[in-house]
């Protein structure tokens, strides 16, 4: 099984912000996606649409590009009130991901935190899910996501590993 380069430990405070400026100073695109998760070790996925720049008509993350003298963290918080309406409290950072598509080189950060119960209005995709890991398997998912998600599954139920 493949796991994502830093994940995430609940015990140890990952410090983010040279890790936040080391990326946002690379050459390629950095994106902030979020894993909202419920009581039901259940993550919120959404359902991009057909016509989506990148991975069309997949099931992904929340989330999207870091924009100019923002951090990860911040870009994430806008991405989750722009595509959600959702205010997060505490995102905390999970893992740091490159991956390539179309021949450019991404750096994707994806925070973690636990959905509060508040509304969540879709802003962005044809449709949104909470799903368990389990039954992801049948979505279209890019691998990179497949393998976080995967990393999810093992920290929200260590006893379905």
């Amino acid at each position: 099984m493949f796991l994502p380069a830093m994940v995430y430990d609940p015990e140890f405070e990952v410090e983010t912000s040279n890790l936040e400026w080391n990326c946002a100073n690379m050459a390629g695109r950095n994106v902030s996606v979020l894993i909202l998760y419920n009581n039901e070790s259940k993550i919120l996925l959404q359902h991009r649409t057909k016509d989506a720049p990148t991975f069309p008509d997949y099931w992904a993350f929340f989330g999207g590009g870091i924009e100019e003298g923002e951090s990860a963290e911040q870009a994430v918080k806008r991405e989750s009130l722009e595509e959600l309406g959702y205010e997060l409290t505490g995102p905390r950072l999970f893992t740091a991901q490159k991956f390539f598509y179309k021949g450019n080189e991404y750096t994707k950060h994806v925070f973690v935190e636990q959905y509060n119960g508040k509304t969540l209005t879709l802003g962005e995709g044809q449709a949104m899910g909470w799903f368990l890991a389990a039954e992801t398997r049948d979505l279209m998912i890019n691998d990179h996501d497949r393998s976080i998600i995967d990393a999810m599954k093992n920290i929200l139920s260590p006893a379905s590993s």
